[in-house]
């Protein structure tokens, strides 16, 4: 015979469910574990059961994907414990970065998923990324940078150019361009240049470190820096 699906298997689940009922099986307690950043009452519709409900009359499957599909758990499991006790635990995605694309702004994991576009201000201290490819890119940026607090602190936003490398955009109004795929070892030469120049106290508008062999600089339309005594440090015409 088939096997019985469906409406027909929710209203046998629901039948049985109230009949153990009967016998005292209802849920006691719903125990959450794990919960930081889910906002309560979206969990609470999404587990869907409450004190008083038959403890046998729900899917305890079908409610772990329903606590799945929320933004903010990455993975969830859920434990009925007869006679009335539900324990559902959740691993919640991590707030990596603020991501801006289009003038929109949103939270993202470290995978680059996105998390919320709510309360955005309680994460204001992590960094912001912008532009198309960015939330894919950014992990092993933000790790260069968060080892290299000198320059981190310096930063108010990293810049995805063509999908394939990065901007840093400074404090001061400086800009920085980064090699595609060497960022730590351009960060290291960007950290070099200001420990034996003071380079980033300096007037410019743009430093181009995407060749390995020279840094380029321009300075500020009123403003000109000072001869730097690397020999390698040249000045630059415009690059894009």
């Amino acid at each position: 015979h088939r096997a019985t699906s469906g409406p027909a298997l929710e209203a046998m689940r629901a039948r049985f469910g109230q009949a153990t009922a009967n016998l005292g099986l209802r849920v006691e307690d719903v125990v959450v574990e794990g919960r930081a950043n889910t906002p309560e009452p979206l969990l609470r519709a999404a587990i869907g059961v409450k004190r008083g409900d038959p403890t046998l009359g729900f899917s305890v499957g079908q409610v772990c994907e329903q606590i799945k599909r929320l933004s903010w758990v990455e993975h969830a499991t859920v434990e009925r414990r007869l006679p009335g006790r539900i324990i559902v635990q959740l691993h919640e995605r991590r707030p990596f970065a603020i991501w801006q694309n289009q003038g929109r702004f949103v939270l993202i994991d470290r995978a680059g998923a996105v998390v919320t576009n709510s309360n955005l201000a309680d994460f204001r201290s992590l960094p912001l990324v912008v532009g198309p490819g960015a939330p894919e890119a950014a992990a092993p940026l933000v790790d260069a940078l968060t080892s290299r607090p000198d320059l981190t602190g310096r930063v108010t936003a990293a810049v995805r150019v063509g999908e394939r490398r990065w901007n840093l955009l400074l404090k001061s109004g400086l800009t920085v361009m980064l090699p595609e795929g060497h960022e730590a070892a351009a960060l290291d030469r960007l950290a070099a240049l200001d420990r034996d120049h003071k380079l980033l106290d300096r007037p410019l508008q743009f430093v181009d470190l995407r060749l390995p062999d020279r840094a380029a600089f321009r300075a500020k339309p009123d403003a000109v820096p000072a001869p730097a005594k690397d020999s390698r440090a040249t000045p630059a015409h415009k690059s894009t």
